[in-house]
C-alpha cells in the first residue's frame, strides 16, 4: 500500500508539473483596439504624421492591408469578441447607447470566456460599447478585470465635455430635453443626445468616477499604465489583455503633452499618443523578456470619420459606410520570432477571426454549439499553409447587406456596382458591364447569405436573439447619483 501511495503521489507530481510547464508554453496575447483610427492616421499605412513606435511594430511584424471590421463600433466589437458577422449576434440598426435595454447575449461565447478555460487571466481596460447593464458588462462576458468607460466618449453631458474639443465653447444645453423622462426617449438602444447620463468610470464593477472636461484628457494615458502594471502583474502566466481605447473618437481629448504635437490637429496630436501608448506595451514586454512568447494585435475598430479629421487614403468613403474607407481598417499583428519581420499580408481578413485565431493559437476549443463566420488565420500571420484568407466576405451596415467581395471583386449591391479593388483601391471605376459572370456569382453569394443573416430586417434563420433586460438603468442618473452595486438578480428575456 505504501508503494502505491508513493506512485500515486508521484504521478499527482509529475502531472501538475506537465500541467505547470504548458501553462509556461501558452502565449500572452494582447489585443489593442482603437476607436475611429482612420486607414492612413498612423504612418505604416500611409499617414504623413509619423508614428514611430507603430512603424517599428510594423517593421518587426506583419501588416494586414486587407483587414476588415465593420462600419460602426458596437458592430465591430460584437464581431470581434464572439467570431461572428455582428448581424449574427448583435442584431441592432446602429450602436448602442447609455441604458440600454439590449446588449450582447451573455449566452454568446467571447474570447475571454474562450481563453480563460485555458487557465488565462483576462482584462478588459478602456471602451466595451457593448451594453451598460450588469448582465453585459465585461466581467459578465469573461474578463476577470475591468476599467474603463463602457460606451463612448461622446455619450455624456454637453457640459462636462462630452459634445465638443477641448478649447472649444461648451455647446448649450436645451432644458427642454435635459430633463426629459427616459421612458419617452429610450427605444432598447438607449439614451441619445441631451438624455444621455453623465459619464462613469467603472473600476471591475463599479462606477469610481464621473468624467468631466479634466477627466477627459487623462483616458489613453490612465489605460495605458493600467495595462502596462497588468502587464507587469501577470508576467509569470498566460494573460488576455484588451485595451480598447476610447482615442480617437470625437471629441477629442488628448493629452495636454500631446495637444499641438503632430502641428496638424487634435485627432492627429490623439493619434501620436495612442502610437506613444502602443510603444509602451511593447517596451514593456521587451523589458520582460516576453516579447517572443506575446502576440500583439493593433487594429481600429472602423474606418476613420473624415469630417472629424480622420484620413482613410487611398480608401473611399468614411466611417458609418461600407465603403472601403468605412470598414477597411489599418492593422498590425506582431510576434517577435513567429511573425516575419516587416512582411505584409493582402489575404481577407476580419475581426471575427480573432476568436478562431487566438483559440488555435492557444489551443482552446471555440464553441461547437454555434455557429462562426471567423476563420483561423494564423496560417496567414505565420506565413504557413493556406494563407488565402476569406474567399468570400459581407459587407452588412446595420440590418442590411450593402455589398459583397471575393478576391479582387466588390459588388455594392443594389447599385451593381463593381470595383476591382486589386486594381482599383479607391472604387473609382464601375466595371461591372464589361464583368457580367463575376456580378451574377457575386450575387449568388449575396444571396447565399440573404438566407442566413437576412438583408433590412432584424429577422433571419441565423440571427441569434439579443440579451436584454426589464428595467435597465443608468449607471450614473441624470441628477448625478451613482448607480448602487450591481446587485440585483440578473434577468435575461428573450
Amino acid at each position: 500500500m505504501k508503494i502505491l501511495a508513493r506512485v500515486l503521489i508521484l504521478v499527482s507530481a509529475l502531472s501538475m508539473s506537465a500541467a505547470a510547464a504548458s501553462q509556461q508554453d501558452l502565449p500572452n496575447i494582447i489585443l489593442i483596439n482603437i476607436d475611429d483610427l482612420g486607414y492612413a492616421d498612423i504612418s505604416p499605412f500611409g499617414g504623413k504624421t509619423p508614428t514611430p513606435n507603430l512603424e517599428r511594430m510594423a517593421s518587426e511584424g506583419m501588416k494586414l492591408t486587407s483587414h476588415y471590421a465593420a462600419p460602426v463600433c458596437s458592430p465591430s466589437r460584437a464581431a470581434m469578441m464572439t467570431g461572428c458577422y455582428p448581424k449574427r449576434v448583435l442584431p441592432i440598426p446602429g450602436v448602442l447607447f447609455p441604458g440600454a435595454a439590449v446588449g450582447l447575449n451573455p449566452a454568446e461565447q467571447t474570447i475571454a470566456e474562450v481563453l480563460k478555460k485555458k487557465g488565462y487571466a483576462t482584462a478588459c481596460i478602456g471602451k466595451w460599447h457593448l451594453g451598460d447593464q450588469p448582465e453585459f458588462l465585461p466581467m459578465a462576458q469573461g474578463f476577470d478585470h475591468y476599467y474603463g468607460i463602457p460606451y463612448s466618449n461622446d455619450m455624456g453631458k454637453k457640459a462636462e465635455g462630452s459634445k465638443s474639443n477641448p478649447g472649444s465653447p461648451l455647446p448649450k444645453v436645451s432644458p427642454q430635453k435635459e430633463g426629459v423622462p427616459l421612458a419617452e426617449v429610450r427605444d432598447g438602444t438607449g439614451l441619445r443626445g441631451e438624455a444621455q447620463p453623465p459619464l462613469p468610470l467603472l473600476d471591475d464593477s463599479e462606477v469610481i468616477e464621473r468624467v468631466k472636461v479634466a477627466e477627459h484628457q487623462t483616458f489613453t494615458r490612465r489605460y495605458t499604465e493600467r495595462a502596462v502594471k497588468y502587464i507587469h502583474e501577470h508576467k509569470a502566466s498566460p494573460f488576455f489583455l484588451y485595451l480598447p481605447h476610447n482615442a480617437v473618437h470625437f471629441p477629442h481629448y488628448p493629452h495636454h503633452d500631446f495637444i499641438g504635437k503632430s502641428g496638424v490637429s487634435l485627432q492627429k496630436d490623439w493619434a501620436l499618443e495612442v502610437d506613444d501608448s502602443a510603444g509602451q506595451i511593447l517596451g514593456a514586454l521587451r523589458e520582460l523578456k516576453l516579447e517572443q512568447k506575446t502576440l500583439v494585435v493593433f487594429t481600429s475598430d472602423n474606418g476613420g470619420p473624415t469630417n472629424q479629421g480622420g484620413d482613410n487614403t487611398p480608401l473611399r468613403g468614411s466611417k458609418g459606410s461600407t465603403l472601403e474607407g468605412g470598414i477597411r481598417v489599418c492593422t498590425i499583428a506582431w510576434w517577435p520570432g513567429k511573425i516575419a519581420p516587416a512582411s505584409q499580408t493582402k489575404a481577407i481578413t476580419a475581426h471575427m477571426d480573432w476568436l478562431p485565431t487566438f483559440a488555435s493559437i492557444c489551443a482552446a476549443n471555440i464553441p461547437s454549439d454555434r455557429k462562426l463566420d471567423g476563420k483561423d488565420i494564423s496560417p496567414v500571420l505565420f506565413g504557413k499553409g493556406d494563407q488565402t484568407g476569406h474567399d468570400v466576405f459581407h459587407y452588412y451596415l446595420g440590418f442590411n447587406l450593402q455589398a459583397v467581395r471575393s478576391g479582387p471583386w466588390k459588388l455594392h449591391l443594389g447599385k451593381d456596382e463593381l470595383y476591382n479593388l486589386e486594381s482599383d483601391i479607391g472604387e473609382t471605376e464601375n466595371v461591372a458591364k464589361d464583368h457580367a459572370e463575376i456580378v451574377s456569382k457575386l450575387k449568388q453569394y449575396a444571396d447565399e447569405m440573404r438566407a442566413d443573416l437576412g438583408d433590412k430586417t432584424a429577422e433571419a434563420p441565423g440571427v441569434r436573439p439579443l440579451g436584454r433586460v426589464s428595467e435597465p438603468l443608468p449607471l450614473i442618473s441624470s441628477d448625478g447619483v451613482v448607480r448602487p452595486g450591481f446587485d440585483r438578480l440578473f434577468k435575461i428575456l428573450p
